[in-house]
């Protein structure tokens, strides 16, 4: 297993997907319940492969990504072969906030001074969707490019520094 085990609320919003896969798989409905109940090991292993296909397939699609907590802010540009950050931190943790988008903006119309930030690159990693796995599972949730690019112009960052 490369990721994990969709949930059950997951496996019944893709209740059709995992029909056709695993009629694509030589398995209809009788088939899928006589395995289920017979060896429950081996449809664990089909469900584990169906939410690696399906995760695989998702994580494929994800372009941004950001981690906010009060004291930090993290945005990441998920590319083909490297991971851009940047990373916002306050002088004096007790000046803003980094939790919501309100905050954020709160926090750079009144202290912009104050903040901090610092752009780093990973590069050199095997499986691109494996990072962005580790980077969800680590508490990241999806962005959006306009906030990367107003997060860039906001900082002044310019794109050939990147």
């Amino acid at each position: 297993m490369k990721y994990r085990v969709l949930t059950t609320e997951e496996l019944g919003a893709l209740e059709d997907d995992l029909k056709a896969f695993l009629i694509v798989n030589g398995i209809d409905g009788s088939e899928w319940e006589k395995i289920n109940q017979t060896n429950p090991d081996k449809a664990i292993q089909l469900v584990e492969l169906f939410s690696d296909l399906v995760l695989d397939k998702t994580y494929e699609k994800i372009k941004f990504l950001e981690f906010r907590s009060k004291n930090i802010l993290v945005v990441f540009h998920v590319l083909t072969k490297e991971i851009i950050s940047i990373t916002l931190t306050l002088d004096n943790q007790d000046l803003g906030d980094f939790s919501t988008i309100e905050s954020i903006h709160k926090t750079f119309v009144e202290h912009a001074s104050n903040i901090k930030y610092q752009v780093n690159t990973k590069i050199g990693f095997d499986n691109r969707n494996l990072e962005v796995h580790k980077l969800l599972e680590s508490g990241c949730v999806l962005s959006a490019e306009e906030f990367w690019v107003s997060l860039t112009k906001a900082i002044d960052l310019k794109q050939d520094k990147l």
